[in-house]
């Protein structure tokens, strides 16, 4: 019922009772009047309703029957009602004038639909829910109980509790006493004329005084205070709402604040990070290679964690956010350019391919420069040694000896060229291994490849030069040869034999010296066996010694027997037994060292293989455990079991086991670090790496933080719209049935059967938009939380931006716009400003200077809009 109707529903039961001009000419029955007192309250308490009106219009009336006798003011009456125009009234003062303005009043109440005697169902139903209204009220106060519109009032208690229930700062109901009705209707009379802006309709006297006072003067002063307390009500519900809807809004922004920031530091810290990994500049020193190797430890150890711990609460963040929008009915959050989570996971992945990159090139730096090392050394063990051999080489040469020589000096000369040309050519192998290294240093980029050139260059020329010079001087001796025939064939034995054993205690020498690098027992094993082998062959070295030996020792004896001076040096080569002697026990003295050298690399390797096996050992176990707990996770989000409190509570416990055993990876890495230092960068018993597992780990953490994530949005959601757990369980169910990969997604062709199957009857155009619901970056497949928020949308109720639009007009007075003073006296300080500063101004038609537009802002809440 409208409140025209009501209120001209009211005046006409009010006419019909006091009655003369509502029956114009006709007189009525007096017989039937009731107690005068009766009549004369009726009288009262219409008169002080149709002036708690006519003041609007800064007029009133004394005698009803009188001043309503024109019609003037009747018409007056219903504008202020009705709030329209009513035909204007004729002014004369005749009969047929004031019968014609009493027309077009009543004229105007019939097409509003109103009956003029109030006896239908309308005002039964406004009287039941008028009296439900004021039993709900009073309900908890002392001594009241309103079953009715006439006694139930008479204490005046009901109407004190009415005042009280909503204004409890105007009356102090504690102090009404129930044996004091007058005292306590008319402190209610005065309260409601003071401060609610009610007249007093009624007389306390007369309500006490009555046995049963009248029914309908009460109803129509109880309805003044309905409507007086219906519009705080309605704007406090409308303030309430805005308040919750703000608060909403500024815990998103904050959260997507945070977001922005996070995001913005760990992409700065990839950014400077990759720079760093991607600096390959090699050192030229073991030392400052391994320098670089402890510096990449310490920023896996120290940096590295504590961002990927912010990445992963990045995420958790970035999908509690998103689920409080879907949640509110907001639009999902799109981050800035750049800063998406998939940016962020991109940037990630190429922080660790950079990562993994500058790994492999430091371990294959260190290797390298192992390697050149090594060479270079040889290098130089090799160069020094043919360097001391072709000392004076040169100047031998190129003597001219011969030339005044004896036969038997030429003949001495020429045996002695020959065991030249053979010990020349026993160094050709030599030189070509000098040149060689030279040549593997070069192309592995040795950082004094300058030096190692031009020594190796040095020796090439003179080689070269040496060769020469043989051919030229045995190209002498042979012409010379012919004039001298005598040759002492003992010392040519001598010289022959002796030669080539020297180049082989030489070679022995060089070998027993050489450097090795293994990095395995086998190859360690593999050297032994060849010092074995070598060691073999001593003493047969040994019985040649002995030949050449006795070879000397025969020279000695012929020369004593047939009286030949010997003047102790060999005529064809520079080489004395004295010499064979020494170097004899320098070979034997370096086997025993060479043995020792041996015996520590095996200590050494099998060291190293006990790293590897206790590597093994270790990551044979840690590997399998993450690759079970990474498949027990993926079943966590498959299988129903318990409520998601109780899978909260599991997985949380879970968690925790998984971080404690955290002291397994720390041990492992231990003996990773152990076997790099060690330089150990291969491991036969195992297909796990210290790379791998780092990967394996942080996917475990990451996996299990992502799943807790889902099953706190899956609480949320499910509080927020009110689901109860076994509505979730039978999605739950239903996902689970046509997840026929098991992978926790569904295709389209799944999805759209599970649609069906829970009874959506789908064309193609609606399942398209739905599809564009639940999969808006069409990858393809619907995952659990998409289709969780999809059903939660379908069932549950949530605010839009018409009911927040609805509730500023109703703060805002049904205007169009709102001002700066209602949003801060409806709203609290914090929200009321949050709307000043966001809503933009109001410049349609006659609006004062300072409105605001809150239609707009209503929308934007909700996406709707480009504000």
């Amino acid at each position: 019922m409208t409140a025209i109707e009501t209120h001209v529903q009211y005046s006409s039961l009010m006419m019909t009772t006091t009655g003369e001009y509502m029956t114009q000419e006709d007189d009525w029955e007096r017989d039937l009047l009731l107690d005068p007192a009766w009549e004369k309250q009726q009288r009262k308490t219409f008169t002080a309703w149709c002036n708690s009106h006519l003041r609007k219009a800064g007029t009133q009336i004394e005698n009803i029957e009188e001043d309503f006798r024109n019609g003037l003011k009747l018409m007056l009456l219903l504008e202020v009602i009705s709030g329209e125009r009513l035909p204007k009234p004729d002014k004369g003062k005749m009969r047929f004038h004031k019968i014609a303005n009493v027309n077009k009043a009543l004229d105007f109440i019939s097409s509003k639909g109103v009956k003029l005697i109030s006896i239908g169902a309308e005002e039964t139903s406004a009287k039941e829910g008028l009296l439900l209204w004021c039993q709900r009220k009073t309900a908890p106060y002392r001594n009241v109980n309103v079953q009715n519109f006439h006694i139930s009032w008479k204490d005046g208690l009901a109407l004190c509790a009415l005042i009280h229930r909503h204004r409890p700062d105007l009356i102090d109901y504690s102090k009404l006493r129930k044996d004091d009705p007058v005292g306590n209707l008319n402190t209610a009379f005065e309260v409601a004329e003071k401060y609610l802006d009610i007249p007093k309709m009624l007389d306390a006297d007369d309500i006490v005084n009555t046995p049963k006072p009248d029914e309908k003067a009460i109803m129509t002063y109880v309805s003044c205070f309905y409507h007086a307390f219906a519009g705080a009500e309605q704007a406090e519900t409308a303030a309430n709402r805005i308040c919750k809807v703000l608060a909403v809004n500024q815990e998103n922004e904050k959260l997507m604040e945070e977001y922005e920031k996070l995001a913005s530091e760990l992409l700065e810290w990839i950014r400077r990070t990759i720079p760093w990994l991607e600096n390959r500049v090699a050192e030229q020193t073991m030392h400052a290679m391994q320098q670089k190797l402890e510096d990449f430890r310490d920023y896996r150890r120290v940096h590295k964690p504590p961002k990927v711990q912010e990445k992963c609460q990045l995420e958790i963040n970035f999908n509690t956010l998103q689920t409080k929008l879907r949640l509110s009915n907001r639009p999902a959050f799109m981050p800035s350019e750049g800063k998406m989570v998939s940016d962020i996971a991109n940037a990630w992945k190429g922080l660790e391919q950079v990562e993994k990159g500058y790994e492999e090139w430091l371990l294959t730096e260190i290797r390298r420069l192992e390697r050149l090392d090594h060479l270079a050394e040889k290098f130089k063990q090799k160069s020094t040694l043919h360097e001391s051999w072709t000392t004076g080489k040169e100047e031998l040469l190129s003597q001219k000896d011969y030339e005044s020589a004896s036969l038997m000096e030429i003949r001495a000369l020429m045996r002695k060229h020959e065991a030249f040309e053979s010990d020349l050519a026993a160094h050709q192998d030599r030189v070509e291994q000098i040149a060689a290294i030279a040549q593997e240093l070069n192309e592995l980029d040795y950082y004094d490849a300058a030096t190692i050139n031009a020594r190796c260059q040095g020796i090439c020329d003179q080689w070269d030069n040496l060769g020469t010079l043989t051919q030229k001087r045995r190209e002498s001796l042979e012409r010379v040869e012919k004039l001298w025939e005598t040759i002492d064939q003992l010392y040519l034995e001598f010289a022959k034999r002796a030669a080539p054993f020297n180049n082989w205690m030489d070679g022995a020498m060089e070998d027993l010296q050489d450097m090795f690098i293994v990095h395995s027992i086998e190859e360690i094993q593999s050297l032994i066996t060849a010092h074995d082998q070598f060691k073999a062959t001593i003493p047969e070295a040994d019985k040649e010694r002995m030949a050449i030996m006795g070879i000397h020792n025969e020279i000695l004896k012929i020369a004593q027997t047939y009286g030949i001076k010997v003047v102790g040096e060999n005529p064809y080569t520079v080489l004395s037994p004295q010499d064979i002697s020494n170097k004899w026990e320098a070979v034997k003295q370096l086997v025993p060292m060479r043995d020792q050298m041996l015996q520590e690399e095996v200590a050494r390797q099998q060291s190293n293989e006990r790293l590897r096996r206790q590597f093994a050992a270790q990551a044979n176990i840690i590997g399998p455990w993450i690759q079970i707990k990474m498949e027990e996770i993926s079943h966590v989000s498959i299988d129903i079991v318990g409520s998601l409190e109780e899978q909260m509570s599991n997985l949380k416990t879970y968690e925790q086991n998984i971080i404690n055993y955290k002291s397994n990876i720390d041990t492992l890495e231990g003996d990773h670090q152990l076997s790099q230092e060690s330089l150990i960068f291969d491991n036969k018993h195992t297909n796990y790496t210290m790379e791998h597992v780092h990967v394996g780990w942080e996917q475990l953490l990451t996996t299990i933080a992502r799943t807790i994530n889902e099953i706190e949005n899956q609480i949320l959601t499910r509080d927020a719209k009110g689901i109860s757990q076994e509505q979730l369980n039978e999605f739950r169910a239903s996902f689970n049935h046509f997840d026929r990969k098991r992978n926790g997604m569904m295709d389209p062709d799944d999805f759209r059967a599970c649609l069906i199957s829970m009874g959506y009857d789908l064309g193609e155009v609606e399942f398209a938009r739905i599809m564009t619901l639940v999969d808006p970056n069409n990858t393809g497949v619907v995952t659990f939380q998409a289709f969780i928020d999809f059903m939660t949308r379908e069932t549950a109720e949530t605010d839009t931006a018409e009911q927040v639009t609805a509730s500023f007009k109703i703060l805002a007075s049904d205007k169009a716009y709102i001002t700066v003073e209602e949003l801060r006296r409806e709203l609290p300080p914090e929200q009321a400003e949050y709307c000043i500063i966001r809503m933009t101004k109001y410049n349609v038609g006659d609006a004062p200077p300072g409105a605001l537009d809150y239609i707009s802002f209503s929308s934007a809440l909700y996406g709707e809009s480009d504000l």
